[in-house]
């Protein structure tokens, strides 16, 4: 694998400190391996594969001498995103500020690697919610078709960051205490509770967090004609790992069989289906893991094309984290990065 020089944006947050994580993991090579952070930040030591990193404030010139930057999200995205490429820095970006741009490829690696090849130094990393939906639905949309797709997401307080994460933990110690709850990072209490509203409000009654499954998921099919219906972004008082209940209809029928043995073909999904020994997805499996997990496999009771699942997996790893490590090592596969 060729030597880089490599930067993390956000690297002391939820997101970044996942990544450094998966990048010792994976054992990415890098010649330099820069953390960069907010003015804040700057001066904390991470380790890093055994080495110590002192964390600098993120500028322009942070860019100037690094190969591939890996943005955690955040306003530093809007600040540098563009102008890091312009500098000849491959940016792989985990905020929603170039998903929607044309030029910019929307890449989930195992789903569409051949939309990197009209990178121009930018690469979008989805959201997390359409990250999940499309690894569990693409072997099924290979196969068949899909016509239609009906989702729920049930997210975990990590898709809002480590004081998000911070909040929840605080919060269930304050209810089993007794003592009064004051939210600060979500809309209502999130203990003991759940909130039906992640992000702001879009027209038709939407959030722009139920939405960007729609927008996204048209994007990394490239295909506008699937009819999709997000009934509800839910924030769930759970740490991390995200799950969604998904209904969805093919354009060729299949059998529960066929639809799960296209499932067990995937290398990065798991199924987990056993009603008898009560084995399905769950965050307490999913988390911590780079698998994606799917369950409760059935035919719809209505539709003969229809079926209906269960799936889950870890939102700061697949879900953020090594999803843009995996984009990086695409880049180096396919040879399109130096």
């Amino acid at each position: 694998m060729n030597k880089l020089s490599i930067a993390v944006v956000g690297a002391t947050g939820a997101v970044g400190t996942e990544i450094l994580k998966v990048i010792e993991e994976r054992n990415i090579n890098y010649t330099s391996l820069k953390l960069l952070a907010s003015k804040r930040s700057a001066g904390e030591v991470l380790s890093v594969g055994g080495k110590e990193y002192t964390v600098e404030e993120c500028t322009l010139d942070s860019f100037k001498d690094v190969d591939v930057a890996l943005f955690a999200g955040g306003q530093a995205s809007k600040l540098y995103g563009r102008q890091a490429a312009e500098l000849g820095c491959v940016v792989i970006d985990n905020s929603s500020t170039f998903r929607y741009e044309n030029d910019v490829p929307l890449v989930v690696p195992e789903v569409n690697p051949e939309a990197l090849r009209g990178h121009h130094n930018l690469i979008a990393n989805p959201n997390c919610s359409t990250i999940l939906l499309v690894t569990a639905l693409n072997p099924i949309y290979m196969a068949a078709g899909l016509k239609r797709v009906i989702v729920s997401t049930y997210q975990a307080c990590s898709g809002a960051g480590k004081e998000a994460m911070e909040e929840l933990l605080e919060q269930t110690e304050d209810v089993l205490s007794g003592r009064e709850v004051k939210p600060e990072h979500f809309q209502h209490q999130i203990a003991f509770n759940l909130i039906p509203q992640i992000d702001v409000w879009v027209d038709g009654g939407y959030t722009k967090e139920e939405m960007k499954l729609v927008w996204e998921t048209h994007k990394i099919f490239d295909d506008e004609n699937i009819g999709i219906t997000p009934s509800a972004a839910v924030r769930v008082p759970v740490v991390r790992s995200h799950c969604e209940s998904v209904y969805f209809e093919t354009e060729k029928e299949l059998s529960v069989e066929e639809c799960i043995e296209l499932l067990k073909a995937e290398e990065n999904i798991v199924v987990q289906d056993d009603k008898e020994h009560f084995i399905y997805p769950m965050p307490i499996t999913s988390t911590d893991t780079d698998l994606t997990y799917v369950g409760r496999i059935r035919k719809d009771i209505v539709n003969p094309k229809g079926f209906n699942m269960w799936i889950s997996f870890d939102q700061l790893r697949k879900g953020a984290a090594t999803n843009a490590v995996q984009i990086l090592e695409k880049l180096i596969e396919m040879k399109l990065i130096n």
